[in-house]
């Protein structure tokens, strides 16, 4: 799945990415930092697997494979 990064906290790690429906999902730092990403920018594209319950679990550039 894919989105673009709505709102990256640099403090917390933490932000919102908008699916290309519109749909709005919040990340938490754990999956920021398992994407292993250092930043993020309003606007990035974004690759992000999301659970059952509809959290992201990881997220990374488009550009780059999920981590396993």
């Amino acid at each position: 799945m894919q989105g673009t990064v709505r709102v990256f906290d640099p403090e917390t790690r933490a932000g919102s990415v908008v699916l290309d429906d519109g749909t709005e999902l919040a990340y938490d730092a754990a999956a920021f930092n398992a994407g292993g990403l250092r930043l993020a920018r309003p606007g990035q594209r974004v690759a992000l697997r999301v659970d059952a319950e509809g959290r992201i679990t990881a997220l990374t550039l488009a550009t780059l494979p999920l981590p396993n």
